[in-house]
Parts: C-alpha cells; structure tokens; sequence
C-alpha cells in the first residue's frame, strides 16, 4: 500500500492542489439555494418551488430535503435549458429528437446517435455563459459524434471563447450533495 502511495504521490498532489483551487461552492440546505453560479436565499422568488416542496416534507431528515432540492434543481433546469436548447438549436440549424434531464456524476450532458440530449440537472448550478457552451457541445454532436477539429470549429462558430469555458468546466466539480 505504501508503494503504492509513493507511486501515485505527484497525481494525488496535484489533485488535492486543483481541489483547493477550486472548492466546491457549499450551499446551507436550510435557507439557500444555488442559481447560476451565485447563492440565493430560498426566500426569493426564483425558489418559489422549492420552499413548497420543503414545506410539504412530513420528515425534514437530509435525504428528503436533497430530494426536494433535486425537484427544484430538475424543474428549473428544464425551463430555463430547453429554452436555451432551442435558441441554439434554431441558430446552428440542428434537430434534435428529444431533451432530458438526470443527475449525473461525471458528466455535464451527452447526445445519442438518436438525437437525443441529456443534460446534467446539476448544471443549473454553474453560470450561465458555461451552461450555454454545454447546449451547444451537445448540439454540435447532431454533427459531428466525436470531438474532432470539425465539432471545434462547430462550436467555436457559436461561441468564439469555448477554449475558456472548456477549461472553467473542467474545473468545477459536480456536486451530488
């Protein structure tokens, strides 16, 4: 076990060096909710569902009040996204077949040969500029489903500083509370 560690020991540094640049934005489930990279009170009108929700817990333990919060997160990521999807989706002159929504761990969205798109309900969680560079890496997949120089021209197209919002998802973890 010990080679080990001694083995790994510059990857495992250099991880725990990105976590600390780079911590994860706590939220107090109590009183706040997180929209669009920023902390709002659940007092404010844009998490007007989530406190009904909250209100209608019979047991207020930590895994009812997540389930709520995954509701909201959910709700709002389905407004807000599908209206972005079909901006994009009409700009870039791409179809595709459906939108979903779940929680994932390790990744922001996916597109199926289907045409399908799955977005990550987390992303509701990050600014605003980053989630759209998501809808359109997605989009660009109806194209292109690799990650070619062609699909980088393709979003490059769309969004001139993909590079930079590329690098900035990289380095915000994906919370699963």
């Amino acid at each position: 076990m010990l080679n080990l560690l001694s083995q790994r020991e510059n990857w495992i540094r250099k991880k725990i060096f990105e976590v600390k640049k780079h911590p994860p934005i706590k939220v107090n489930l109590e009183d706040e909710v997180l929209l669009f990279g920023e902390i709002y009170s659940i007092d404010t009108q844009e998490a007007g569902f989530l406190r009904a929700k909250l209100e209608k817990i019979r047991t207020a333990s930590p895994k009812n009040i997540i389930k709520c919060y995954d509701a909201f997160y959910k709700e709002y990521a389905n407004d807000f996204i599908c209206l972005r999807v079909m901006y994009f989706s009409q700009l870039m002159n791409l179809e595709y077949s459906d939108i979903k929504f779940r929680k994932m761990k390790s990744r922001w969205g996916s597109c199926s040969s289907r045409k399908v798109l799955t977005f990550n309900t987390e992303l509701i969680k990050i600014k605003k500029e980053l989630i759209d560079y998501v809808v359109v890496h997605e989009l660009a997949h109806i194209q292109h489903m690799n990650h070619s120089k062609k699909f980088h021209d393709l979003v490059d197209k769309y969004l001139p500083d993909s590079k930079f919002y590329r690098q900035e998802l990289k380095n915000i973890k994906i919370s699963t509370h």
